[in-house]
C-alpha cells in the first residue's frame, strides 16, 4: 500500500467514514461549539512545487527520484505541525532528490558525491519523526537518503540470540524475518509499522517494554556506520569497560555524524506466557505511588502504563476518578502468574481495584485491549481531527519520582494557561509510557478546538509554554521523541557545555563539510 504523502501511514489505513463519524461525535460532545468542517489534503501535483536544483552523477541517477509527490512525502516527518502544513499546501522546503541506495557501497558513493558537491544529506528511515528531524529546513538544495531498500536480516547468531540487520528495515518486516527463528526484538514503538531500525537507533527510540529494556540502546550489541571519514564498525560484545562506548557516540546522533547501515541486535525468544490486567484508582496520587512501588519492586512488568482519568476516558473508553493502570507480564521461559499476583497485591495496597478478565471489565470490554487498539490508531485519529481544525498533539519527558508532582502541576498549568490565552477550549491528558526505579516518563496529550489556518501557530505557542515548564521543573526535553530541529532551543540548555564542545568536535572531525543533517544537535 502506498504511503500517504501528507499524513500518517497509508491512505488505505486511514479512518473510514464510520470511524471518523464516531470520533467526531465523541469529540463534539466535549467541544460542542467547534467547527468540524473537513479540510482534505491538496493534490501535490497542483501545488507548483519547484523543480530540483541539482542533478546526480550518471552512476547514481538510477537510484534517484525527483517525483514531486516523492519529494513532498520526504520533506518532513509526521508531527501535528507537519501534517497541518501539508494540508494547507505549505511546503517551502523540499529535498531536491530522494536517493534510494540498495547497498552500503552505494551509500558510500552517495555520501562521497554530496561531500564533493557540498550538498546537505538527510538520512531517512520511515519518516516518522515528530521533531523536524528529517526536514531540510534551510535554504539551498538538499538530498534525502532513503534507506528503505536496505531491509534484510543478514545473519542470525542463535546461540548468542543476536542478529545482524540492515538499518532500513521497517518494524513489521523485521519481525516477519525473525519469526522463523523463533526470535523477536520486542521493540514496538507507536510508530512500529512505519518506522525503521535505523531511525530507532539514530533517535534512541523507546519501545514495547515499559520497564527494563525500554530503549533501543538496551537491545544494541554493535553498530556499523558510514561517515565521510570512513566506516565505523564496533565490536560485538555482551559488555565492555574499554573506554567510552563507540556505539554511544552514534546512538541518538540523528544522522549528524554518519549513516547507520547495519546493527547487531540483542533478541528475545518469542513469549509463550502472558498475563494482563487493568487497575482502576479513585485517586491519581495513589495511582502514581502504586506505579512507583511497582517500578522499584524488581518485578519488571513488560507493560506498566498509567493513564490519568482524561487519557483513560478518551482512549480506553473507561471512566475512572483517579487513573487506569494497564499492567502486563510476559516470558518465553516460565509462567508469569506469580509476578502478576504480587503486582496486584501491590496495587491493592495502594487503593487499586484490578479487573483481569473480560467479564470483570467495565462497559463490556477489556480496558487494556481497548486502549492498545486505540493506541495503534491514534496517529490516524490525530490526522482526522487535524483536518477538522483541532489542535491534537503530544509531548513527552522523563523526571525523577521526587520531581514528578511539581513537574506535572507546572506542565499541565502551562498548557491550560496557553490554551486560555489563545482563547481555546481544550483538554490535557497524561500517561506514563515507561517507568524506571528512579522516575517515570510522562507523555502528555493536548486536545483543543483550534482555528483553521492558525492551528500550527496555536500549537507552537502551547509547545513553547510546556517545554519551558518541563525543563524548568527538572524534566528532559525528550524521553524518546528525539531532539530534531524543534527541540534544539531546550536541548542546548539541557546538555553540559563541555559535552556540547565535544559533540561539535566529533561533528567537525567526522563530517568536516557539515553536510549531514544540518541544524540538528550541533546547530
Amino acid at each position: 500500500m502506498a504511503r500517504a504523502w501528507w499524513g500518517w501511514g497509508t491512505e488505505e489505513g486511514a479512518l473510514d467514514e464510520g470511524e471518523t463519524a464516531r470520533l467526531v461525535t465523541r469529540v463534539r460532545e466535549l467541544l460542542p461549539d467547534h467547527d468540524f468542517t473537513d479540510h482534505p489534503p491538496p493534490d501535490p501535483y497542483a501545488l507548483g512545487l519547484p523543480r530540483p536544483r541539482v542533478s546526480p552523477p550518471p552512476a547514481l541517477a538510477p537510484l534517484c527520484s525527483d517525483d514531486p509527490v516523492d519529494r513532498a512525502g520526504h520533506a518532513r516527518g509526521k508531527a501535528f505541525r507537519d501534517v497541518v502544513r501539508n494540508l494547507t499546501g505549505h511546503l517551502p522546503w523540499l529535498p531536491d532528490l530522494v536517493v534510494r541506495p540498495t547497498s552500503e557501497g552505494e551509500v558510500v558513493d552517495v555520501l562521497d558525491w554530496c561531500v564533493g558537491a557540498g550538498l546537505p544529506l538527510i538520512p531517512y528511515g520511515g519518516g516518522s519523526s515528530v521533531t523536524g528531524g528529517v526536514e531540510p529546513r534551510f535554504e539551498g538544495p538538499s538530498v534525502t537518503l532513503d534507506l528503505g531498500r536496505l531491509d534484510r536480516v543478514l545473519e542470525v547468531d542463535r546461540a548468542s540470540r543476536c542478529a545482524r540487520v540492515q538499518a532500513g528495515v521497517l518494524g513489521p518486516d523485521l519481525e516477519d524475518q525473525l519469526r522463523p527463528e523463533g526470535l523477536t526484538l520486542r521493540h514496538y514503538p507507536q510508530s512500529f509499522e512505519f518506522s525503521s531500525l535505523g531511525g530507532w537507533l539514530a533517535t534512541r527510540a523507546g519501545g514495547h517494554f515499559a520497564t527494563l529494556y525500554t530503549h533501543i540502546d538496551d537491545l544494541t550489541q554493535a553498530l556499523r556506520v558510514v561517515t565521510p571519514r570512513g566506516v565505523s564498525q564496533s565490536l560485538r560484545l555482551p559488555g565492555s569497560g574499554a573506554g567510552p562506548s563507540p556505539d554511544r557516540l552514534f546512538l541518538g546522533s540523528e544522522g549528524t555524524l554518519g549513516v547507520i547501515t547495519e546493527a547487531w541486535l540483542r533478541l528475545q525468544d518469542r513469549p509463550r506466557w502472558k498475563a494482563t490486567a487493568s487497575v482502576s484508582f479513585g485517586d491519581y496520587g495513589r495511582a502514581v505511588e502504586a506505579t512507583r512501588v511497582l517500578a522499584q519492586s524488581g518485578l519488571y512488568p513488560s507493560n506498566c502504563r498509567l493513564l490519568d482519568a482524561t487519557e483513560a476516558y478518551l482512549n480506553a473508553g473507561v471512566a475512572v476518578d483517579g487513573g487506569l493502570l494497564v499492567l502486563g507480564f510476559e516470558s518465553a521461559d516460565h509462567p508469569v502468574d506469580a509476578r502478576m499476583g504480587r503486582a496486584l497485591e501491590i496495587v491493592r495496597e495502594h487503593g487499586g481495584s484490578p479487573f483481569v478478565s473480560e467479564r470483570d471489565a467495565p462497559e463490556g470490554g477489556e480496558a487494556a485491549d481497548r486502549w492498545r487498539s486505540t493506541f495503534l490508531r491514534m496517529p490516524y485519529q490525530r490526522d482526522a481531527l487535524a483536518r477538522r481544525s483541532m489542535v491534537v498533539e503530544t509531548f513527552e519527558t522523563a523526571c525523577t519520582w521526587a520531581d514528578f508532582e511539581g513537574l506535572h502541576a507546572a506542565v499541565t498549568s502551562a498548557a491550560r494557561s496557553a490554551l486560555s490565552e489563545l482563547g481555546l477550549t481544550g483538554l490535557v491528558s497524561c500517561r506514563f509510557t515507561h517507568v524506571y526505579p528512579d522516575g517515570p516518563a510522562p507523555y502528555y496529550g493536548v486536545y483543543a478546538g483550534g482555528t483553521w489556518g492558525d492551528t500550527v501557530t496555536q500549537w507552537d505557542t502551547v509547545k513553547t509554554a510546556v517545554s519551558e515548564a518541563l525543563t524548568a521543573s527538572g524534566g528532559t526535553i525528550t524521553h524518546h521523541h528525539s531532539v530534531g530541529r524543534d527541540h534544539m532551543p531546550w536541548y542546548r540548555g539541557q546538555r553540559p557545555e563541555p559535552f556540547a564542545q565535544a559533540l561539535r568536535a566529533a561533528k567537525e572531525r567526522l563530517d568536516p563539510a557539515g553536510i549531514l543533517n544540518p541544524g540538528v544537535l550541533v546547530g
